[in-house]
């Protein structure tokens, strides 16, 4: 383990979300990189079978705690951050399609879990996952690069997206926390996370409706970032020193066009129709369609709007510079073989969800 790290081997380390898709790959990168003790938070109901089986297989001297709990619940949020040096906050609601379920599950979980880290001095940095769903990219212009210093949706809730929403007020109360009691926090926006045991399409390259696939990404790059980079990337922003209140964009290299993505799709999983809407008919249907909800008081869910045309299907270049720069961060597993094991993964389960 690096002696340039904020937080020695046996200092605790809290994980939420550790049963998830990415929170799994990040206990493991912690493991790498020779923490022993770590404190994994996992909901109830969360199959635990992975991280109990990686617990058994850890050599003496390596303590995995598993704890089962409620971040809705102020006493588990307490038992949760006792004593721990460093919390990786991914536990959040991806699923919900309202506004106060998602807000429940992404922002009064962060602030509860907020308010029982303030009460420890054994904190040294409160590390909050968040999204590149939070970027609004109206005011770039096309083919503009998107980093960290790039505006943040004013009015989430304009664009129609529950998950939007809730995660930008997350970022918004960690930076409050900040301010307010002085807790070190770094934030992570990673984007289109992906990896074997994720078999959907990212609605970045389109969306699969009426019976068929509307391609409307066209020749935009796509933000992905292949689920061991991004969990790699996780880690050091809680462990680097120097870099308390910053953000980091989880991105990887070499990324592809939503055409080379979905050509290389129908070739190596599963071929099936598409239809591509250029973007000047993409952006009108948004148009209409946002006109129509407001119009008909929300009878049509505003699921279409101008503000999630910027945000997804916009050109755009992005950037991972600052990662690299700050954090020493490079994506360990290429765009390539990533690719690759994603669509071995996606075979596995069937093709297209």
């Amino acid at each position: 383990m690096p002696e340039s790290f904020i937080l020695k081997p046996d200092d605790p380390i809290l994980i939420t979300g550790a049963a998830g898709f990415i929170g799994n790959e990040v206990v493991q990168s912690l493991l790498k990189h020779g923490l022993r003790h770590l404190r994994l938070f996992v909901r109830p109901t969360s199959k635990a079978v992975k991280l109990e089986a990686l617990a058994a297989r850890q050599p003496e001297g390596t303590r995995i705690e598993i704890i089962r709990g409620n971040l809705l619940s102020r006493e588990d949020c307490e038992r949760a951050v006792k004593d721990v040096a460093v919390v990786f906050h991914l536990a959040a609601g991806t699923g919900e399609k309202s506004f106060p379920a998602a807000f429940m599950d992404s922002v009064v979980t962060t602030r509860n879990l907020l308010d029982a880290s303030v009460n420890h001095t054994s904190l040294r940095r409160f590390v909050n996952v968040s999204s590149f769903t939070v970027y609004t990219n109206r005011n770039n212009r096309k083919w503009r690069v998107l980093d960290e210093s790039c505006a943040v949706e004013e009015h989430p809730h304009h664009r129609g997206d529950a998950y939007c929403f809730a995660k930008v007020k997350q970022d918004e109360i960690v930076r409050e926390y900040g301010e307010k009691f002085g807790l070190p926090y770094v934030i992570v926006r990673p984007g289109s996370v992906f990896g074997p045991g994720k078999a959907s399409i990212t609605g970045r390259v389109g969306i699969g409706t009426f019976g068929v696939f509307l391609h409307l990404g066209g020749s935009n790059r796509i933000p992905l970032t292949y689920v061991d980079n991004c969990a790699e990337l996780i880690v050091l922003a809680g462990l680097k020193p120097g870099v308390d209140g910053e953000v980091f964009n989880a991105v990887d290299d070499d990324l592809p066009s939503s055409r080379q993505f979905l050509r290389l799709y129908k070739r190596r999983v599963k071929p099936f129709r598409s239809i591509y809407v250029p973007h000047v008919l993409s952006f009108s249907l948004c148009y209409l369609w946002e006109k129509y909800s407001s119009w008909s008081q929300g009878q049509l869910p505003p699921a279409f709007t101008r503000s999630r045309w910027h945000c997804e299907w916009k050109k755009t270049c992005y950037s991972n510079a600052k990662a690299k720069s700050l954090l020493g961060w490079v994506p360990k597993t290429s765009m390539e073989e990533g690719l690759n094991r994603y669509f071995e993964g996606c075979l596995e389960r069937g093709g297209r969800a």
